[in-house]
């Protein structure tokens, strides 16, 4: 049996640090960041609890991959992306 995946962007209020992560359940993983469920995890130190950018993957392994594809980017690529997805930054978990 595969699972899907999704490959999630969050940043500070103030837009300054972004944290990319992947779940397989993303209606429970950011509840956890905003909550601060790790509490001494790298979201929890600099308050990334704002979900700016996602996608979703069929398999997880290809929700992986990508994730470690943007982790390799420059800021300003990120910015790019996340700009094109969600032209204002705003928080899309309470839309979801």
């Amino acid at each position: 049996m595969q699972y899907g995946g999704t490959v999630y962007i969050l940043t500070n209020v103030h837009n300054e640090v972004l944290y990319i992560g992947v779940t397989s359940d993303l209606f429970t993983r950011i509840p956890q960041h905003i909550n601060k469920f790790y509490s001494s995890s790298f979201t929890a130190k600099y308050n990334c609890n704002k979900l700016v950018y996602y996608e979703t993957f069929g398999r997880i392994e290809d929700a992986i991959a990508r994730e470690k594809q943007l982790k390799k980017w420059k800021r300003e690529w990120k910015d790019k992306l996340i700009s094109g997805f969600n032209p204002e930054w705003k928080d899309l978990f309470p839309g979801l």
